[in-house]
């Protein structure tokens, strides 16, 4: 998994509710040779775990006073994230995030889809990996909420990105925010 977490820029490089910030949040990796049931990371906020480790600690995690983020790789299946009923239950979860591993990778688009209208996922839903200018606009029409912009990518200039277009032949889950006045 790309250290989707790093930046070579200083300054806020997620998108938010409109507006760019600071990203808090951090990766768990578990222990590669210890079975992941069991592994969580501390009770303390602004952790992303791994879908491996939400499936098989969940309960666990559940219990935390702090929510964390579960981390969907492209090729997730979404039935690992939800209940037994096929629900999802969001208790316990900050955020999802959708790894995108290449631009060309059109999978992440698609489980968004899906949380936001098989699941009903009502909470923030995360773009991170290779989050460019050019595709902010597109992850928010399936469902995006926030964006994690990727390393050497302006954020400013991605923020602008979701002016780009204001007329759409398509449907959508929701229309793009607008950028927040700065």
């Amino acid at each position: 998994m790309p250290d989707i977490y790093a930046h070579d820029a200083p300054g806020p490089h997620l998108i938010r509710e409109g507006r760019l910030e600071a990203d808090a949040s951090r990766l768990f990796t578990p222990e590669p040779e210890v079975p992941a049931e069991g592994q969580v990371p501390d009770d303390a906020p602004g952790w992303i775990v791994p879908l491996s480790i939400w499936k098989t600690s969940r309960a666990a995690l559940r219990r935390h006073r702090h929510p964390v983020a579960i981390l969907l790789e492209s090729d997730a299946d979404l039935r690992d994230l939800a209940e037994p009923d096929g629900t999802l239950d969001p208790a316990g979860i900050a955020f999802i995030a959708v790894d995108f591993p290449v631009y060309t990778d059109g999978r992440g688009y698609s489980l968004a889809q899906l949380l936001r209208t098989r699941y009903q996922w009502q909470g923030e839903l995360r773009a991170v990996g290779d989050v460019m200018i050019d595709t902010i606009h597109y992850q928010a029409r399936v469902g995006f909420d926030s964006f994690l912009v990727k390393p050497g990518h302006d954020p400013h200039k991605a923020l602008e990105a979701f002016k780009t277009f204001t007329v759409h032949y398509q449907k959508t889950y929701r229309a793009p925010a607008p950028a927040a006045a700065a």
